[in-house]
């Protein structure tokens, strides 16, 4: 059996810190310095799709270090994965702006969003050719 090739988070480190130090001076600046009008409520949907896909970076990278797939995850595979986190939390603040946000609606979200995921894996996958 060959050993695995793994990636240290490091390669991940200045999409990590570029996400969040964008997102989270850009959301404090949207939160703290503009009225809540059409065009400051869409930079504070931006930014906070920033700052959530740089939380769950690591998280993502942690997931698909400890349960591996073939064929692996490459770099823009996990940051697509932090990125649907963040568009989920962002979908959610919007549906819960407008009071048209119910438990059941985030749960069919969610699995909306896994199965997006898991059908372009399944593509990946199908395309993958071993060396």
């Amino acid at each position: 059996m060959e050993p695995r090739k793994t990636t240290s988070f490091r390669e991940y480190l200045p999409s990590f810190l570029l996400l969040l130090v964008i997102g989270a001076v850009g959301l404090a600046a949207t939160l703290r310095f503009m009225l809540p009008t059409i065009g400051p409520r869409w930079l504070f949907y931006f930014f906070l799709v920033m700052v959530v896909s740089a939380i769950f970076l690591p998280f993502t990278y942690f997931l698909n270090i400890r349960f591996p797939s073939k064929p692996p995850a490459e770099r823009n595979v996990i940051i697509r994965q932090a990125l649907w986190f963040g568009i989920f939390v962002a979908i959610l603040a919007w549906l819960q702006l407008g009071r048209a946000l119910t438990f059941p609606l985030g749960v069919i979200l969610a699995a909306a969003i896994i199965l997006i995921e898991m059908l372009l894996r399944m593509w990946e996958r199908s395309r993958w050719k071993p060396e």
